[in-house]
């Protein structure tokens, strides 16, 4: 199975506290997801949720043709304050494990993300992942790194 990689870095204009009570809440996620993700939280957690290891999070997500599938993380590790870890066990990828890091910084903090993937089906996995799996991802964290200006401001 090959993999494939990506590291984001943003430096974020709010505090620690800011930043880990916004990205530690899964209903925030669709707020930095593109819309035409058609990105929608099915679990019923309420707004004051926060994430903890072994937390199931549901989705129905449109990543490829505006065709609707369902979306299944688990967070695996949290380190309060400091990073979280979502795993995919059911959906899209034959492998998903994506780390968020958040270290504080002068002025702000930074946010690290690594993510690290995998696509089903072999050759023709490689091949979607070369035509438009990994334009996409890279569409989707630029997206993020956009709208996460448009709510905190820019460094």
């Amino acid at each position: 199975m090959k993999t494939y990689s990506l590291k984001t870095e943003q430096a974020i204009p709010i505090s620690l506290e800011e930043a880990w009570d916004f990205f530690s809440s899964p209903l925030n996620l669709a707020k930095i997801t593109p819309s035409e993700m058609a990105f929608v939280v099915t679990s019923d957690y309420g707004a004051d949720t926060k994430m903890y290891a072994g937390m199931i999070i549901t989705y129905i997500v449109s990543p490829v043709f505006g065709i609707k599938m369902n979306w299944m993380t688990e967070i695996t590790h949290v380190k309060e304050g400091e990073y979280f870890i979502d795993e995919q066990r059911f959906g899209p990828y034959a492998l998903w494990h994506h780390q968020h890091h958040f270290k504080t910084m002068e002025g702000g903090v930074l946010m690290t993300d690594i993510l690290n993937y995998a696509i089903p089906y072999s050759v023709i996995g490689r091949l979607a992942n070369t035509l438009f799996v990994d334009k996409q991802i890279k569409q989707i964290f630029s997206y993020r790194e956009k709208a996460i200006k448009e709510l905190f401001g820019e460094f």
